[in-house]
């Protein structure tokens, strides 16, 4: 089997938030999909599963974080500086928040990160490694 990562993410709606991942480009596997969670597919290693508060709950008795904070930043490598705008204006356009921090402009790196309607962190990227400094 492949190494994969499944992010799992608590959601306060969830067709609301499956809208809002397909209108970023992701897909959704119905085979992982119920009234309670959903798996949003990015790429062949990469799901995001949606879960409803109550299904966040039977995982485990941390609390949930409120939408005004950050738990973690998740980068997203793109093929260029138009997806990185593509993806930071859906996701304004769909019920998130464009651009929450400034935008990271460093010539060979450029992103822009966004919130999720319930307020959780993606940053999309694009990085030019030919043109990254060396460090010298």
């Amino acid at each position: 089997m492949p190494r994969m990562i499944f992010v799992n993410l608590p959601v306060t709606d969830l067709a609301a938030s499956m809208k809002f991942y397909e209108a970023l480009g992701f897909s959704n596997n119905p085979q992982f999909t119920d009234h309670t969670a959903a798996c949003m597919v990015w790429s062949e290693a990469i799901h995001v599963m949606l879960l409803s508060h109550d299904k966040w709950k039977s995982f485990t008795t941390r609390p949930i974080c409120p939408p005004t904070s950050s738990e973690v930043s998740l980068a997203l490598a793109m093929d260029d500086r138009a997806a990185v705008d593509a993806f930071n204006a859906a996701a304004a356009a769909n019920g998130g928040t464009g651009d929450i921090n400034p935008v990271q402009d460093l010539g060979f790196m450029y992103g822009r990160d966004i919130a999720d309607p319930d307020g959780h962190v993606w940053g999309p990227f694009w990085m030019d490694m030919e043109a990254m400094p060396t460090g010298d």
